[in-house]
């Protein structure tokens, strides 16, 4: 009679430790506070609270040491090779941002796709979806197009993660035998904003380094998801 208790007390316990909300994974933590961190870094100094008057010219210090200009790519492209600061550029402008509300945005979508990618991904994968976007992204901006203003911050990044995410999606569907297209909802509504915007307010040629990215991160996904090119085979079997 007196193990009872004993057995009802353990099932609570272990009720209670369970907690509601499963926490983000580490990687997207650690991407987040390392953009965040810097962001707070140019904040900070703006405002004179650290640095001194230097501090006042930190952002744009890291514009142009860090995001990725054609001019650079070009230069490399044409000698055929280039400087360790040079290529840094193709994975270090993801990391650095030209106000608080293009930072805040990166953040918010990091933290949303981070997770769902996360949940699935290993540590390793996620961070190859970012880096490898990223990359993508950059060579799709100098590539493609002849832009004199920067390619900077995390959006192409982050539409990796979209791509990623739509790559579960796609797979979930294709197992549940259901329309596979709707996979691509997301990135379609998030293209349609982007157009909108850009015909109301202006704007650069940078989606075209945000396409690159996404379609990366759904390539990507295929070799790093767990049972992902797996999945695809069967598919080609079954059709």
């Amino acid at each position: 009679m007196a193990k009872r208790p004993v057995k009802k007390e353990s099932q609570m316990s272990e009720q209670n430790t369970n907690s509601p909300v499963n926490p983000l994974p580490p990687i997207v933590v650690a991407l987040f506070l390392f953009i965040a961190g810097i962001e707070l870094m140019f904040l900070l100094g703006e405002r004179g609270i650290i640095g001194g008057q230097q501090a006042v010219g930190w952002r744009n210090a890291a514009i142009n040491d860090y995001s990725f200009f054609n001019q650079v790519f070009d230069r490399m492209v044409a000698r055929g090779e280039g400087s360790i600061s040079d290529w840094i550029r193709l994975v270090s402008y993801p990391f650095v941002h030209l106000t608080f509300t293009h930072t805040l945005f990166v953040c918010v979508f990091l933290l949303a796709l981070g997770k769902m990618v996360g949940e699935i991904f290993a540590a390793w994968a996620v961070l190859a979806v970012f880096v490898l976007s990223s990359i993508a992204g950059a060579l799709a901006y100098g590539l493609l197009l002849d832009e004199t203003f920067p390619l900077i911050g995390g959006y192409p990044a982050v539409y990796g993660l979209i791509g990623a995410f739509t790559f579960l999606l796609w797979v979930r569907l294709v197992n549940s035998g259901a329309n596979q297209f709707r996979a691509f909802t997301l990135i379609g509504f998030l293209l349609f904003i982007q157009l909108v915007f850009g015909l109301l307010f202006g704007g650069g040629m940078d989606w075209v380094a945000d396409i690159a990215g996404f379609v990366a991160g759904f390539v990507v996904s295929v070799f790093v998801c767990p049972g992902g090119w797996q999945s695809i085979r069967e598919r080609i079997r079954r059709d």
